[in-house]
């Protein structure tokens, strides 16, 4: 399937992907999905298909270690799912219906497209948010807080099926928004929480699709394992504004590309 050179090319991929998620925490993961595309001229939905369970597979160590240190807040991820599982199974059965056809591959750019650009804009204005979500408190009550996450899990769901962008960033954004009060923690680790099962669910659908290359996948975590390991300690000699500047600006140009082959 793949020559050897570039079976090193794969996990020097990995490894430059995992140092950039293990730097920046949330949000390098995305530019997965257009280097698959892009240097492993991968079809959309393959690339997509593999870019899920790239992303699963990665965030499972860390969902286990926010759980032990009790980080996770089960009532906003219980009520996430609701949403976004059903959002995704959904998704995936239409993908069956319809197939891979010209327009559900236009579909499937323009999905990408918007998930880069709305990913970069949460993390260029990630100290914004927090803000907003305090001003927004005061129109939600419990019971729209309560339909509110319903409805974020939906949007995620849809997204992240067609995307495999969303379920960190984006899912991030949308907890500090609905819940402006939740430790960081928290917030890391419900979000990590959500966003394990909702890949591999996405996964699962995309595998049934055949969109997954499992050998690269495979080459992509040799990389990507010990880079998230080293970034996550090269994280604090790096000034956030600039780390935040370099990614977004990575997200829009990848964007950009995506965007105009749609």
């Amino acid at each position: 399937m793949l020559g050897l050179s570039i079976d090193w090319i794969a996990i020097a991929a990995g490894f430059g992907i995992g140092l950039i998620v293990g730097v920046t925490g949330v949000g390098g993961g995305s530019l997965m999905t257009p280097l698959l595309i892009s240097v492993f001229n991968l079809e959309k939905a393959v690339a997509i298909g593999t870019d899920l369970w790239f992303a699963g597979l990665t965030k499972v160590s860390g969902s286990i270690a926010h759980h032990r240190h009790g980080h996770v807040d089960y009532r906003i991820t219980a009520w996430l799912l609701a949403g976004s599982i059903p959002a995704s199974i959904g998704t995936t059965a239409w993908m069956h219906t319809v197939g891979i056809t010209k327009q559900a591959d236009s579909m499937l750019s323009y999905a990408l497209g918007i998930a880069l650009v709305l990913t970069a804009v949460t993390i260029i204005f990630r100290p914004v948010w927090h803000r907003v979500g305090l001003w927004l408190e005061q129109f939600i009550t419990p019971q729209r807080q309560t339909g509110l996450t319903l409805l974020c899990g939906l949007i995620l769901g849809v997204l992240v099926s067609l995307s495999s962008i969303g379920a960190g960033a984006l899912g991030a954004t949308m907890i500090l928004l609905l819940y402006p009060r939740l430790p960081t923690t928290r917030l890391v680790g419900t979000d990590i929480a959500h966003a394990v099962p909702l890949t591999l669910v996405a996964g699962i659908g995309h595998a049934t699709l055949g969109n997954v290359e499992w050998m690269l996948l495979l080459e992509l975590l040799v990389g990507s394992v010990p880079a998230i390991w080293i970034g996550a300690r090269l994280t604090k000699m790096l000034p956030d504004v600039w780390t935040r500047l370099a990614l977004c600006a990575s997200l829009l140009l990848a964007a950009r590309k995506i965007l105009m082959t749609a």
